[in-house]
């Protein structure tokens, strides 16, 4: 029977919803313990293959369900006494003991990609184990029930089997000596091997006393006979001298086979003949058949590790036992492995341990309280590769200080991706070998990219029919299809958890749909019939033209047949058309990346790392009501990992993938986007939507394109975005591509604190106008701010530093900056808690500065003395004209030294209160206007003191003067005045 012929048998084409049985569990049925492992989930499989691949250690996978042949529990007799003591004093030389070490030294080595994105798991940390569920051959070919999540979740489950007893007894009392070990992309076979190895390694494996693993990868690329014995030995040189005795002795030994579905296996006699000799060459296919048939080597046991649809490659009579990897299907098992991860030492790379500790406490903490109520997140995290990609997105989110080129948000999707489906074909059998990746850009790629363009996120059957099978034609496409359907679709794509969309399909993580989608498009594969067709036919047209003009040419010297080369110069005409074309389709491209990246309807959307982190964390808050409209649906990430899949180290990991994007490609698409992205990135933007725009510069990572894009940004204003230390480096890494001033920086309300200026200190430097208000800047900052004043290289001019907690030791920090600083001309230390103490501070170092000419002292619980002494200082600057004093605690005799000081006198202008002697201030608008602002952050009940005495003054001014004029001014601001204190009074304003 066709493969086709058995996919229509087992899962119906329309049961598209069959397939959300992935990760099947229940709660509180999982026996959890610590143990000495590897790195989890998607990292282990990747680097398991490279080391077996390309050291002298050949590994495999890891992955099991039961049922099937069993050999008797009775042990055969062992071999000769001397055999056994010749093996004894093999073991005791330590040929096996070097055997372990080097395996353990293999397997202490993590990937790059656990050291490059935050701290990882050392091989002796703590390691949670996925469930493992024993099965049957019958229940593997039965159709796949109608499950929800939901009820996965509530389902009572199979047995449960641990790693350890895999090789125990089967139902029927024999001894298991042949374990299959499957499971889907991402479940964690390969950690599960890895951790077995070790366990052996540590003397916790004591059934076994030696393990052979091989990397069923690397045996299908060997196509010459070997024999076993010289296999081993080719592997594993310290076993030289065990190998020989293996047959003749009672060692108990495994044999780990991970990855089977990368051999093409014939169980047949016609097709792999009997062999039951160690030292006679065979192909390492053969090798693998007869250690399953216990032809060779009966008494070893072998465990075999594979994706769901290469199980019945084995006949069920050679297993002795199935068994599923169901992945973390308990969600304490998923909070397990958040608290250890997460809580790894040095995690935050925090100098105050206390800090970082509540930090990452509070973090996992909201993490659990996610889970717990079964969100999206709680379907994708039975996946353990995904529980490595949200930990690791949550480090980059939150404990981030630098970023190199290498941290961006794409690279780590990109990486995960490697990670999990690096060298794998989808099947091996096909003759096209399509990689795994290829083909889930072509048709997964292509249903998150309709579901953006259409805006959402949930798929029906009839999607999932549109996007897979429509354009099945060949038996092999079926094949390839219901592989898929078996091993990775549920990797992409878990049933919906929302109530009333239990039969629809959502991506298991949101922003794989938008990672998809970008890799889709930029591929190339969003093109026309007429497109494809045109591509191909210019292919052959290019070459057969090519090859036939030389052969022309050489006649035509002989022959008068000048016509024939005008002829096929003519042809080459339409190969150099559809390039033009290509180009076009590459400004397309650029397009659409400029349309999506600037949607005005998500201008006023929460940036996008913001997004992610509520998608991982939840939104903190009551739950929305089941009939409650939901919010439309934003796909802010979708340019932002284009422009991130064309930076090179990106596209170098999607060319191992087998998803090539060239050089000149990347180019072009790059070129046309200076006509767009960099022409509507001029236009003035909303701060969440500059921010987004700065996170696609760095995702780019084009230092060129870059650079030109930021030249055009006089102005940054990135106020009411919450500056997490990732976003500061954003900021900093983009900025740093030029050297030019920028004319303002507005970082208003942005949660900074001494790290993110220190962070953003070259920045800070060259900007003229530096707005840091109500960011709860301390003393700490202030010393930071110190520094940057006093850089020879600093050309800031404003200061704001309004609403900061600056204080006493802060003002001191301040004014020893005043005091050598040569570029500030304005000021504003407006509400900071100074107090007498830091304005005396202040108005010491004042004289010592020359270039000072406003400076906003207001709101500072400062009496008469500190006001005196301010103003005092002040009329005897060379530039400072203008200090402002209003809402302080000024007494009525000291308003009236003050107004001794006006300007016509003694050139400075102190603006106390709204009079001015017998007249209305010049600058009553401003106060008011101040006041107004800054109410939401003030105390309300002083503001309204203050301004009823700004009021009693006005009204003693009034009665004070004859001039109509100037009462009918006093009246209008008294009109003012009495307007924002009935509205203070009424809670309006």
């Amino acid at each position: 029977m066709s493969r086709a012929m058995q996919c229509q048998s087992c899962l119906p084409w329309g049961s598209w919803a069959q397939l959300s049985r992935s990760v099947s569990g229940s709660r509180g049925t999982r026996s959890l313990h610590v143990c000495a492992a590897s790195v989890p989930g998607p990292a282990g499989r990747c680097f398991l293959r490279k080391i077996l691949c390309t050291s002298s250690i050949s590994l495999p996978r890891v992955c099991v369900r039961y049922q099937g042949g069993s050999q008797e529990s009775s042990v055969q007799p062992g071999s000769s006494r001397h055999g056994q003591s010749q093996l004894r004093n093999v073991a005791s030389s330590g040929a096996i003991k070097k055997h372990q070490k080097s395996l353990f030294s293999w397997f202490s080595h993590q990937p790059n990609e656990e050291r490059q994105f935050g701290p990882s798991f050392s091989l002796d940390a703590a390691h949670v184990d996925p469930v493992i569920r024993e099965s049957s051959l019958e229940q593997i070919l039965k159709p796949s029930p109608d499950l929800t999540i939901q009820n996965q979740l509530q389902q009572p489950c199979r047995q449960v089997i641990s790693l350890h007893n895999l090789f125990d007894v089967d139902a029927c009392g024999r001894q298991v000596k042949n374990v299959v070990l499957y499971g889907t992309v991402g479940t964690g076979k390969s950690t599960l091997i890895k951790k077995m190895v070790v366990d052996w390694c540590h003397g916790r494996l004591p059934r076994f006393e030696l393990v052979i693993p091989f990397s069923c990868e690397d045996l299908s690329h060997s196509h010459a006979h070997i024999s076993l014995r010289r296999l081993i030995t080719k592997k594993y040189q310290h076993l030289r001298d065990v190998v020989p005795v293996l047959e003749a002795s009672n060692l108990k030994v495994l044999f780990i086979l991970n990855g089977l579905e990368r051999l093409n296996l014939d169980f047949r006699l016609a097709g792999t003949e009997l062999c039951c000799d160690p030292n006679e060459p065979v192909p390492p296919s053969a090798i693998v058949v007869n250690l399953l048939r216990k032809y060779l080597l009966p008494e070893a046991s072998i465990i075999v590790t594979t994706r769901p649809s290469a199980v019945r490659r084995i006949p069920g009579k050679y297993v002795g036992r199935y068994a599923e990897i169901c992945g973390f299907s308990d969600t304490n098992l998923q909070k397990l492995y958040f608290q250890m991860r997460l809580s790894q030492p040095g995690c935050t790379g925090e100098e105050s341990q206390d800090r970082s500790s509540a930090e990452q406490e509070n973090l996992v903490e909201m993490l659990s309280r996610n889970l717990e109520r079964h969100n999206q997140i709680t379907a994708a995290c039975f996946l353990p590769s995904y529980c490595w990609l949200v930990c690791t997105t949550l480090h980059f989110l939150y404990f981030t200080r630098t970023v190199p080129p290498s941290q961006t948000l794409t690279g780590i999707y990109t990486s995960f991706l490697r990670l999990n489906f690096s060298g794998e074909v989808l099947d091996s059998t096909d003759p096209t070998n399509i990689s795994m990746m290829k083909y889930v850009a072509k048709t997964v790629g292509k249903l998150a990219y309709e579901g953006v363009m259409s805006r959402k996120t949930c798929f029906s059957e009839d999607d999932l029919q549109q996007c897979f099978e429509v354009e099945m034609k060949t038996e092999s496409e079926l094949n390839l299809l219901e592989v898929f359907r078996s091993d990775v679709f549920r990797f992409f794509l878990s049933p919906c958890m929302q109530p009333g969309k239990e039969h629809t399909f959502v991506f298991t993580i949101p922003a794989m749909q938008e990672y998809l989608a970008a890799l889709y498009v930029v591929l190339g594969e969003k093109k026309t019939l007429a497109q494809r067709v045109g591509k191909e036919l210019s292919e052959v047209i290019g070459k057969v033209s090519e090859d036939v003009a030389v052969v022309v040419n050489i006649i035509s010297k002989v022959l008068p047949l000048r016509f024939l080369p005008v002829l096929f110069n003519l042809l080459k005409i339409f190969p150099r058309y559809f390039s033009r074309l290509s180009g076009k389709d590459r400004d397309a491209i650029a397009h659409t990346m400029a349309e999506e990246l600037f949607k005005e309807e998500d201008y006023y959307n929460d940036d996008v790392l913001d997004q992610i982190n509520s998608s991982i964390l939840g939104v903190e808050g009551p739950m929305r009501h089941p009939d409650e409209a939901p919010d439309d649906e934003v796909f802010e990430l979708f340019p932002i990992f284009m422009g991130g899949i064309l930076s090179r180290r990106n596209r170098a990991i999607l060319e191992q993938l087998g998803c090539s994007i060239k050089n000149l490609a990347a180019f072009e698409i790059a070129k046309a986007m200076k006509k767009t992205v960099i022409r509507k990135g001029r236009k003035g933007l909303p701060p969440s939507e500059l921010m987004d725009y700065l996170f696609f510069l760095h995702e780019f990572q084009n230092e060129r394109f870059t650079a030109e894009a930021v030249r055009s940004l006089r102005a940054v204003n990135l106020s009411s975005v919450k500056m997490t230390p990732l976003k500061c480096s954003v900021l900093a890494s983009v900025m740093s591509t030029t050297c030019h001033e920028v004319e303002e920086l507005n970082l208003t309300s942005c949660n900074l604190d001494a790290g993110s200026l220190r962070t953003l200190f070259p920045v800070l430097l060259r900007c003229k106008a530096l707005h840091l208000q109500l960011n709860s800047l301390g003393s700490d900052a202030c010393k930071e701010i110190r520094d940057l004043l006093l850089h020879d290289k600093c050309v800031v001019s404003s200061l704001r530093l309004t609403n900061n907690p600056v204080g006493e030791q802060g003002a001191q920090y301040l004014a020893e900056a005043l005091a050598g600083n040569r570029s500030l001309t304005h000021l504003s230390l407006l509400h900071t808690a100074l107090g007498d103490p830091g304005a005396e501070v202040i108005a010491q170092h004042l004289a010592e500065n020359q270039h000072l000419q406003e400076l906003n002292l207001g709101y500072n619980s400062l009496t008469d003395t500190a006001a005196l002494r301010v103003v005092e200082v002040a009329k005897k600057h060379e530039t400072l004209d203008k200090v402002h004093l209003y809402f302080n605690d000024i007494s009525e005799d000291g308003k009236r030294a003050l107004d001794s000081l006006r300007m016509d006198r003694d050139g400075v202008r102190a603006l106390v209160f709204l009079t001015a002697g017998t007249d209305v201030s010049d600058y009553w608008s401003h106060i008011l206007n101040v006041v107004q602002r800054n109410l939401p952050f003030w105390d309300r009940e002083r503001v309204r003191q203050h301004l009823t005495l700004l009021l009693q003054d006005l009204e003693s001014s009034r009665s004070q003067t004859a001039n109509p004029w100037r009462k009918a001014k006093f009246l209008r601001v008294e009109s003012e005045v009495k307007k924002m204190l009935g509205k203070l009074q009424d809670g309006t304003l």
